[in-house]
């Protein structure tokens, strides 16, 4: 699968790479550059980092290498973990997974557990350890240069190699920022809008035939179509590979798309307070282009989500979010309704490229579309068969805001013949959430009913959901078949929250409050 990346996006694994490469691979005999001698000699000098190194004894040559004292080295390369020996007289230094072992008068030094020759061994000279200076420097990583003529020894650490080639990589990054309008302009064509016996979503190009997704703009599916911005119509052939956990799938056309995939945001180097532009289908009016700011990063459970400020609605689902380089970092799968802080989400472009391996990996997957989990039929079952499929499958409903449970599912058919459902919803979340998700109530009222239909081909349907709350009191501003006096100072009060029927054409009620 043709897959689009920035050519500068490698630059800093590249550096990390580098600045991290120990000195412990080159050969075990270790040369230090040090000065010829000259009549008239000046102190060696050794700068850490551009400062100069405050030694309490002045460094000396022995043997063609340069020794210092050893605890203002270790500390200016940030080695904290020393252990002195004093009945043997060795040295041992930690730094990361680097351990280095050195004997007092022994010309070898022990890396990891692997022996290097030295061509000058450890010192005691006024009560001060002296230790050679380069072979010390680069097996902890740093760069060890030496002027002759200025008797000058030039350290940079480990750590300021990588400072200077993040900085490098943040101003290279920096001239590839691009503005919203190149951003909607570059990536407008690779959304498409997704139209499926379920519903409507949004859709990322990612590949010649392939679109990414979430799972649950597919999910229930029997067939689907991509429209593009050209308002070319696609079919879709089915899902190639999907995690129903993170949300996401990858669907198959069933000819090529000829629109070039999007760039994908490979260095995960997003943060809060990013700018981030989305692109999607809300309520079905295609690609439509928002900006924002990266809210937060967020997890539930194990999967990443970037919320986010950009306005999205329905349809949205399945769209992309980019950042200011106009690469994909995420696919955007959720939000609050009735809430003016934006709080919008989206699948982390971590789960993606997850999803992009496992199908990297089967490259030739047969597309087909999820598989139901409900029963293909229930047409002969009994009635405690189909209450047990509800009791498993319509337990609950999902909302923006809550999971409502529902309870004590019955089913009987009645002297008209008509199957009639009934559950209870949980009290507190309609108390609470009710009127907020009224047209999530009614559509999932519409997408069960649909499922009920084709599970009972043929059949007169009436489901109804109700509110029951007992209270101590005598409630008022009820209908009087509302109220019910239980005695002993106790009333219910129950009324029907979803009412829904069909045969062929769906008739539904919702109660907001």
């Amino acid at each position: 699968m043709k897959r689009r990346t920035a050519q500068w996006i490698l630059t800093p694994v590249l550096a990390a790479a580098l600045a991290f490469a120990p000195f412990v691979g080159a050969s075990p005999t270790v040369h230090a550059a040090t000065p010829q001698v000259a009549a008239t000699q000046t102190p060696i000098s050794v700068y850490v980092d551009g400062k100069r190194l405050a030694l309490t004894q002045a460094p000396y040559e022995s043997a063609g290498s340069t020794l210092v004292p050893m605890k203002a080295i270790f500390n200016a390369l940030h080695v904290t973990n020393i252990v002195w020996e004093q009945s043997s007289k060795t040295l041992i230094a930690r730094k990361d997974r680097l351990t280095i072992t050195m004997q007092v008068g022994s010309k070898s030094a022990i890396v990891n557990g692997k022996t290097y020759k030295l061509n000058a061994p450890v010192t005691v000279r006024n009560g001060t350890t002296f230790i050679p200076l380069r072979f010390v420097g680069e097996t902890l990583g740093a760069n060890v240069l030496w002027d002759a003529k200025a008797r000058k020894v030039t350290i940079t650490s480990q750590e300021a190699q990588f400072a200077a080639l993040q900085k490098q990589w943040e101003q290279e990054r920096a001239s590839h920022l691009k503005t919203t309008a190149q951003i909607v302009q570059e990536n407008d064509e690779k959304i498409v809008m997704i139209t499926t016996d379920f519903g409507l979503g949004s859709g990322v190009v990612i590949g010649e035939n392939e679109i990414l997704t979430n799972y649950h703009v597919m999910d229930g599916a029997t067939k689907a179509t991509a429209l593009t911005v050209d308002q070319e119509t696609f079919e879709v052939a089915g899902v190639v590979a999907s995690s129903e956990k993170n949300d996401l799938a990858i669907i198959r056309t069933k000819k090529p798309l000829n629109i070039e995939p999007v760039d994908l945001n490979w260095d995960y180097d997003f943060e809060k307070g990013d700018s981030v532009i989305a692109i999607g289908s809300p309520l079905g009016v295609q690609n439509t282009a928002s900006d924002g700011i990266i809210s937060n990063i967020t997890f539930d459970g194990s999967v990443e989500y970037i919320q986010f400020s950009a306005p999205i609605d329905h349809g949205s689902s399945g769209g992309g979010l980019f950042n200011q380089y106009g690469e994909l970092i995420g696919i955007t799968s959720a939000g609050y309704d009735d809430t003016n802080a934006d709080l919008n989400f989206a699948v982390s472009i971590y789960h993606i490229a997850e999803l992009l391996d496992e199908y990297d990996a089967h490259p030739d997957a047969k597309p087909a579309f999820l598989p139901s989990k409900l029963p293909a039929t229930l047409k002969g079952a009994s009635m405690e068969e189909i209450k047990a499929v509800m009791d498993k499958y319509f337990s609950s409903i999902q909302t923006s805001y809550e999971t409502a449970a529902l309870t004590n599912w019955t089913v009987k058919r009645d002297e008209k013949g008509w199957f009639v459902f009934e559950a209870k919803i949980d009290p507190t979340f309609y108390l609470v959430y009710g009127e907020q998700t009224s047209h999530q109530l009614g559509t999932w009222a519409l997408n069960t009913g649909y499922e009920l239909k084709r599970m009972l081909p043929g059949e007169t349907i009436q489901m109804t959901i109700n509110f029951e709350q007992t209270v101590e009191f005598e409630p008022r501003g009820y209908k009087q078949e509302e109220v019910t006096a239980l005695g002993d100072n106790k009333w219910r009060v129950a009324f029907p929250v979803i009412e829904y029927q069909a045969k062929t054409t769906p008739l539904l009620k919702v109660r907001s409050s």
